[in-house]
């Protein structure tokens, strides 16, 4: 708990002023994913081999931009920062954490950049989502990633609703999630797309007790990868139950 209050306080002030209320989440996953090492390693391979694939036959790696860049736990920072001119890391929060790290390792060529990117506030206006229109203005932009964003988008809506943040449409999940695929397909670069699309709850025996549609009946485009990720493993939460995500990945 020190160290999680320790990380929280220092990220505070350097987060803006309408992304602060985010940090205890942000904190929160550092620490879920501390204690779940182990268990998620499979999933962050599998996500920094795909990103990998992505770049690898790009013929000009000038600016690659990491949407939902997180904890960079599942993203090959190092590869990314070596073949391309400038890397552009976008979330809501950035930990003191992965400040920290990312100046020990002094990279030269990181840019971090606070962004809601759920579409949020257009739709609130009447407007369609294009939280990624951004990157339409983006110079040399050659590989944008979205490394395990778009589930965190319908969640995160959910919870503003759930909150009292209301006068949203009754299909504000949805459409949020059409949104950042269809920003996606509109830009003129590789694009990697990593997301869990299912929630499994598993009891010890094997046996599925409930299963839910991360993506809210939303198509998604054929995958190119697909595996589990045991976001909450057996013992983390429950001694009987773990909780497995499905995870695809699709580059375009």
């Amino acid at each position: 708990m020190i160290l999680e209050a320790l990380n929280y306080l220092a990220t505070l002030p350097l987060t803006a002023k309408p992304f602060r209320r985010f940090v205890r989440y942000s904190v929160s996953l550092w620490s879920r994913a501390n204690r779940c090492a182990r268990a998620w390693a499979g999933h962050e391979d599998n996500s920094k081999a795909s990103i990998r694939a992505a770049m690898a036959d790009l013929r000009q790696r000038r600016t690659a931009v990491v949407l939902g860049s997180g904890l960079l736990r599942d993203v090959p920072i190092d590869d990314l920062c070596r073949n391309f001119d400038t890397v552009v890391l976008v979330d809501l929060v950035h930990l003191a954490s992965v400040r920290l790290w990312l100046m020990r390792r002094r990279y030269r060529n990181v840019r971090l950049i606070e962004r809601d990117l759920s579409g949020w506030d257009d739709l609130a206006a009447g407007r369609a989502p294009d939280a990624l229109g951004f990157l339409r203005s983006v110079p040399y932009l050659d590989l944008v990633v979205s490394a395990n964003l778009l589930s965190q988008i319908g969640i995160g809506a959910r919870r503003r609703m759930e909150a009292g943040e209301s006068g949203m449409p009754e299909d504000t999940v949805p459409r949020l999630i059409a949104g950042h695929l269809d920003g996606l397909a509109t830009l003129g670069c590789r694009t990697c797309l990593l997301t869990d699309i299912r929630l499994d709850v598993i009891d010890i025996n094997g046996k599925q007790h409930d299963s839910v549609d991360l993506m809210q009946g939303v198509g998604m485009p054929p995958a190119d990868e697909s595996w589990t990720w045991p976001v909450i493993p057996v013992g983390e939460e429950s001694a009987d139950y773990q909780v497995v995500h499905t995870v695809v990945a699709v580059r375009r």
